[in-house]
């Protein structure tokens, strides 16, 4: 009891709980009322994955909150893939939640989001396939109780899902150390003359950003090993508003934010300055606009209102106001500080100007520019 105790209390100062954590009781109401046919080692249905990842009412009457606001297909796509024998890789321009996608998936599938390898330029070999603890190497020789697993060799022998984050970050030739686990679904150990074979349930997530700069092309080889779903960007105004809503509520919570909830209009505001320089155009259709370097991604417009949120907290009247968001709608934008910056300045005087509700918002920025 005393231990229980303990876990709940780390868990409430936790900044960020995994996701089989922070939904435990929804995946266990799930599993209650879960009476399909599961793939073998998954902890749920496929239907009632969907169910996890969509939201949704429960014949108990239980209520599942929705993890993703999109294209219903996609998902449905993305869980019958993990069914197979074939890898998934979720594909799109920054900040279209794939890595959320990609943890509440394993957390559904297997109840374990960590086993995760983080891509970088900097990724080798052993993270992804197996390193050495060297003090035993040295004492014993090769063994393979001097062997370090990676969070892919743990998840063949669990028979669980494996997370692979930015796989195009990671060097070209230490990709294709995938290929041989992803076909043969076995690591070989030449060190011991033994190999790991993957269990029943193992699979692998990979992301990739298809919009990027410092990434590397998958080689035709690997890319023929993962079935690609594209996540897009939101389709509608309000979707996008959601989304903002739902995760900025979730941060404000984590953080302890003394400010109030935002107003859904100034939420409004930056999720449609965002849409129309992605897109070139106004909302209304009527003026062309220039876009700047900048993805200009839903994340970056959840960063924009809980920075805000900050600064109304403590700095200000604990209300989000247009001079609270200002500068981080345009540190989003002015990526590049020439070319943006030209991009913004003609943004902000021929659209933003000429909207009579929003001349709060275009004289904050102009103070802040």
């Amino acid at each position: 009891m005393a231990k229980n105790k303990e876990e709940i209390n780390k868990q409430t100062t936790l900044l960020r709980e995994h996701a089989e954590n922070q939904f435990a009781e929804e995946l266990e109401e799930l599993q209650k009322v879960d009476k399909r046919q599961r793939p073998p080692n998954w902890k749920l249905s496929p239907w009632a994955v969907m169910t996890y990842l969509m939201g949704g009412k429960l014949d108990s009457g239980f209520e599942v909150s929705p993890k993703y606001i999109g294209d219903k297909r996609v998902i449905e796509i993305a869980i019958a893939t993990l069914t197979t024998d074939r890898a998934l890789l979720l594909i799109g321009v920054p900040g279209t939640a794939k890595s959320w996608v990609s943890e509440h998936l394993t957390a559904a599938i297997s109840g374990d989001s960590k086993l995760l390898i983080q891509g970088t330029a900097g990724t080798s070999e052993e993270a992804i396939r197996y390193g050495w603890n060297y003090a035993k190497l040295l004492a014993d020789g090769p063994s393979m109780g001097a062997l370090v697993a990676s969070p892919l060799m743990r998840a063949m022998e669990d028979g669980k899902v494996a997370r692979v984050e930015e796989l195009t970050r990671i060097p070209a030739d230490v990709q294709d150390t995938l290929i041989t686990i992803l076909s043969e679904k076995t690591l070989p150990i030449p060190e011991l003359g033994e190999e790991v074979q993957a269990n029943k349930g193992f699979s692998v997530i990979a992301t990739a950003n298809d919009r990027d700069k410092g990434v590397n092309d998958l080689s035709s080889a690997l890319k023929r090993r993962f079935n690609t779903v594209v996540l897009p960007l939101p389709k509608t105004v309000e979707e996008e508003i959601e989304i903002v809503k739902k995760r900025v509520e979730s941060l404000g919570k984590a953080l302890e934010l003394p400010a109030e909830p935002p107003a859904l209009e100034e939420i409004r505001r930056i999720v449609t300055v965002f849409r129309e320089l992605r897109s070139g155009i106004t909302e209304d259709g009527k003026t062309k606009i220039k876009s700047p370097t900048s993805t200009l991604s839903t994340a970056e417009a959840i960063s924009v209102v809980n920075s805000g949120m900050a600064l109304a907290a403590h700095f200000g009247n604990g209300s989000l106001s247009a001079s609270d968001v200002a500068s981080g709608i345009i540190g989003a934008v002015i990526k590049d500080p020439v070319q943006d910056k030209v991009v913004w300045r003609e943004y902000l005087e021929t659209v933003v100007k000429e909207r009579d509700d929003w001349k709060d918002l275009y004289r904050a920025c102009r103070e802040v520019s």
